[in-house]
């Protein structure tokens, strides 16, 4: 089925899946988290299945993640 859809912009994307992660609200964060971390995974091993991406670009992805969340171990 064909859909006649321009792509999204990131802050919508990012708008939108804060709207949906309220409505799990009955979960913990720790689930959520663990939840969420089995569906980045699924994700990034698509864009590597297909191509869209190299494994570099992930190890850069994941390192770039583990710094927003931990901070450099200097902080």
């Amino acid at each position: 089925m064909a859909r006649n859809s321009t792509p999204g912009t990131f802050e919508e994307c990012a708008d939108e899946l804060n709207d949906f992660i309220n409505t799990l609200e009955r979960y913990p964060h720790a689930l959520l988290a663990f939840a969420l971390r089995a569906h980045l995974s699924g994700l990034l091993q698509a864009l590597l299945l297909k191509g869209e991406c190299t494994r570099e670009e992930v190890t850069t992805f994941l390192q770039e993640m583990e710094h927003e969340t931990l901070g450099s171990p200097t902080d």
